[in-house]
């Protein structure tokens, strides 16, 4: 479920979370000296000098001294700030600055948690700097890039940067590393932070900044040293008002919240933070429907999701200035405890907090996402209330008692390397040894288990050689920003020429979901616009079906007045996810290409041609089976003893056929078990493709014991021939290893 980005609202989000002023053309400053940009040679505009004075009221400001000095003489320096005190903003341009008077001059990169922040940050300090987006300030992000290799000051996600130094492990271009919100504990970040320690060792001149929240500042210092910290506080303490009981579900207290808020008439932007994404959308959906029982002489509601893991393209900055300045508009900002990045507006000045969040925490045993619902830490309901430290009246309302705070609550959140799965990270860390980093030091031990897990799994899609180092297929994989499962799928489809549709398939499941939650009401008729894409052979083909639909409607308008975004929403599909897929697609065409992998043309549409898609998806996802095992669709794992259900969107949910062997793309445990994006696949296919090794570790089960009847007749005698490895050290065990994957591959 997405926001309905293609609204009108949704088109001038960005400009609302901006409040600054840009109702007047800018002209250049007159006057017989002006001031030259260092950054461009250019003088600088009447703009620049407006933003310097609000940039100087900013609780970051007065510590620039100290920072500028701390940067030239220390390689770390700690800055711990407030939330909303500039440091995000501020940090990365004195940076910037202190590169100006280096020779050579290296260039700065700033890292954030969220793509959409990066994308924000380097729009804020272009402006901020007077300089040109895509020049001297640019952005770099999974699959979009705005940026040159002259740009002096680039934001980017902290997996980008942890791609980056796959191919530049001491990261030369750059003589400034910033690393933002370290605090929030993601893997790519705390993989950085390991890395980078040896980095520095190797170059003296380059310099790291750290920019946290307060609680972080002395574990950074146990684990970098005796380094510098800059400390910046906000300037208002907000009030806060607790619940007088715990609430069972905190949803609709919330919103009832909103609107007393709202009646009151008291002037501020609201912020609203959900336990989850799917609480946003219907929140979303809920304030909208409700803005016609108001009173209008009140103003407006206008909600604005932000959505922490949803990856959409930024929407086009367009605003009616005219019809903004008819009455008051109150901005509700919707997000989870992990959005604080997110929030750009100057004016909130109530926080409403439910105190609890939906996590999602990987269980290696069984190769899924656990959904939990539990009280955020003591951490991140701290940093909620600095987010009111610019507002001298600001109020959060706690929909918890303030005991709970102190018996309910951790201190901190976990970090993400205990809690998610390691199989990406795993394969990254096997590519940043071959380069000589053969260790990383981790703040936080990953979990073992996931440690072993993900070496298992990379050794099943034979990314390991018999040493447990990256074999070169490994490497090959290592090159898409993909889970390796789907990189492995996508190489098996040169082998097989199905690689057109590989990429759009790869495309598809990597980009958000496409398919729109239905308004209430139009259940019926979404999911008959739907069915025109379903695919008899599963849902990785019906995706292929509404990409290539999509991708034809755009190229060939059928109507004088069609615009792609009328046409998804006519079809309840989500125009950003399929642009986005789209971008994606052609980023991962260029990778092949690259490393100079043969792309088959495309013949979507024959026998020949789906078996050979099933065939290289089984290649990646062999361990993604589940048969139904009792004709009603209740899908048991072949891994484990889980059942689930085939997810609502599936295309197979709205037919009366349900395939008995079917390979799926996700599972997660959460209210109610499913198995996304779903296809059916024959018992001999995958006795065919399925790794004899991996095959031989699965749990005894009557699925088991239906395959293993197919592989004897499939290749006769291979039970005996699997007993004389187990007694025997002999050649056939060096082609089916049976060394414990734990004793052999060892992240050094």
């Amino acid at each position: 479920m997405e926001s309905l980005t293609s609204s009108p609202e949704s088109q001038c989000f960005s400009e609302l979370l901006d409040g600054s002023d840009r109702d007047e053309e800018e002209i250049l400053v007159c006057g017989e000296d002006l001031e030259l940009n260092p950054f461009d040679g250019l003088p600088y505009s009447s703009r620049y000098y407006r933003l310097m004075k609000e940039r100087e009221e900013l609780p970051i400001w007065k510590e620039k001294r100290t920072f500028m000095e701390s940067l030239l003489h220390n390689q770390i320096v700690i800055v711990s700030g407030d939330a909303k005190t500039g440091k995000s903003s501020q940090v990365p341009q004195w940076c910037a600055e202190h590169c100006l008077g280096l020779q050579p001059r290296g260039a700065v990169v700033c890292t954030q948690v969220l793509r959409q922040a990066a994308v924000a940050l380097a729009l804020r300090v272009a402006d901020q700097m007077d300089v040109n987006l895509g020049h001297e300030v640019g952005y770099s992000v999974p699959f979009d890039s705005c940026c040159t290799p002259q740009t002096i000051l680039r934001f980017c996600t902290d997996e980008t940067l942890q791609r980056e130094m796959m191919s530049t492990p001491l990261l030369n271009a750059y003589s400034v590393i910033v690393l933002d919100d370290v605090h929030e504990r993601t893997v790519a970040t705390d993989a950085l932070l390991g890395l980078l320690k040896a980095v520095l060792a190797a170059r003296a001149e380059l310099r790291l900044v750290l920019l946290t929240a307060p609680h972080m500042c002395g574990v950074l210092r146990r684990f970098c040293g005796a380094v510098p910290v800059v400390r910046a506080r906000g300037r208002h303490r907000a009030r806060a008002v607790f619940s007088c009981c715990t609430h069972s579900q905190p949803f609709l207290p919330a919103l009832r919240l909103l609107l007393d808020i709202h009646r009151s008439g008291e002037k501020g932007d609201i912020v609203i933070f959900l336990a989850c994404e799917q609480e946003i959308e219907k929140a979303y959906q809920m304030i909208r429907q409700e803005q016609s029982n108001l009173n209008p002489d009140l103003g407006e509601l206008i909600p604005i999701p932000l959505y922490p893991t949803k990856q959409y393209l930024t929407p086009k900055v367009t605003q009616d200035k005219q019809k903004c300045c008819q009455k008051y508009r109150r901005k509700v900002l919707l997000t989870t405890s992990s959005g604080e990045p997110l929030i750009w507006t100057k004016n909130v000045t109530f926080v409403i907090d439910v105190g609890v969040e939906r996590r999602k925490v990987y269980n290696p045993r069984i190769r899924a996402d656990s959904v939990l619902t539990q009280p955020i830490s003591q951490s991140q309901a701290e940093v909620h209330k600095q987010i009111l430290g610019m507002s001298p009246s600001g109020k959060i309302f706690c929909l918890y008692p303030e005991e709970f705070t102190h018996k309910g609550m951790k201190a901190e959140i976990p970090a993400k390397v205990q809690e998610s799965k390691l199989t990406s990270l795993v394969l990254f860390l096997k590519r940043m040894d071959i380069a000589g980093f053969a260790h990383c030091d981790f703040i936080s031990s990953p979990a073992p288990e996931s440690l072993m897990q993900a070496l298992e799994d990379l050794d099943y899609l034979a990314a390991l050689d018999n040493d447990g180092n990256l074999s070169e297929f490994g490497i090959i994989m290592s090159e898409f920003p993909l889970d390796p499962q789907l990189s492995k799928s996508l190489l098996a489809s040169c082998e097989f020429e199905c690689v057109d549709e590989m990429l759009t398939i790869a495309a598809m499941v990597t980009a958000p979901s496409c398919f729109l939650q239905a308004p209430a009401g139009t259940e019926d008729t979404a999911g008959t616009r739907w069915r025109r894409f379903s695919h008899p052979a599963g849902d990785h083909c019906t995706l292929i079906n509404v990409f290539n639909a999509f991708q034809a409607a755009t190229a060939n308008p059928t109507q004088p007045d069609f615009s792609t975004e009328k046409w998804c929403r006519d079809h309840f599909l989500s125009c950003s996810a399929l642009s986005m897929a789209g971008l994606i697609r052609a980023e991962l065409a260029e990778i092949m290409k690259h490393i100079e992998l043969p792309i088959s043309p495309p013949a979507f549409g024959s026998e020949e041609n789906l078996l050979s898609i099933k065939k290289a998806l089984l290649s990646g996802y062999f361990m993604h089976i589940a048969r139904d095992v009792d004709g009603s669709g209740n899908y048991l794992m072949l891994t484990h003893k889980q059942v689930a259900q085939l997810h609502p969107f599936s295309s197979y949910h709205t037919t009366s056929r349900i395939p008995e062997w079917v390979l799926f793309h996700e599972f997660s445990i959460s209210e109610g078990n499913s198995i996304r994006v779903v296809s059916e696949i024959s018992p001999q296919l995958f006795a065919e493709l399925v790794p004899q090794y991996y095959f031989s570790n699965l749990p005894p089960s009557e699925s088991k014991d239906i395959l293993q009847k197919i592989i004897n007749h499939l290749a006769p005698g291979s039970a005996t021939k699997e007993e004389q490895k187990t007694a025997n050290d002999s050649k056939e065990n060096e082609e089916f290893p049976q060394t414990p994957t734990e004793q052999r591959c060892v992240i050094q």
